[in-house]
C-alpha cells in the first residue's frame, strides 16, 4: 500500500500549519503567528506546533514550517 503525503503526519503537520497563518503578514513573530492560526480557526495540534516555535521574527512561510520541522528532533 503506497502512502502519500496526506498520510505523512510530518507533511500534514506542515500543510496544517500553513493553512492556519493563511494571510499571515512576514516578517512576523512567533505571537502574530499564534493569533492569525487562532483567527483562522487552527486546530489544537497546529497551535500546539506554533506554541513551540522560539521566541523569534520569521522572514515567512518556509522559515515557519522549518522551525516547525525541528520541533520534532
Amino acid at each position: 500500500m503506497a502512502s502519500s503525503n496526506a498520510n505523512n503526519p510530518q507533511i500534514r503537520k506542515f500543510i496544517d500549519v500553513q493553512k492556519a497563518l493563511k494571510g499571515a503578514s512576514y516578517p512576523a513573530g512567533k505571537q502574530t503567528l499564534l493569533k492569525t492560526a487562532k483567527d483562522n480557526d487552527a486546530d489544537e495540534e497546529t497551535m500546539e506546533a506554533l506554541a513551540a516555535l522560539p521566541d523569534n521574527e520569521f522572514d515567512g512561510p518556509a522559515a515557519v514550517s522549518k522551525a516547525v520541522g525541528n520541533d520534532e528532533q
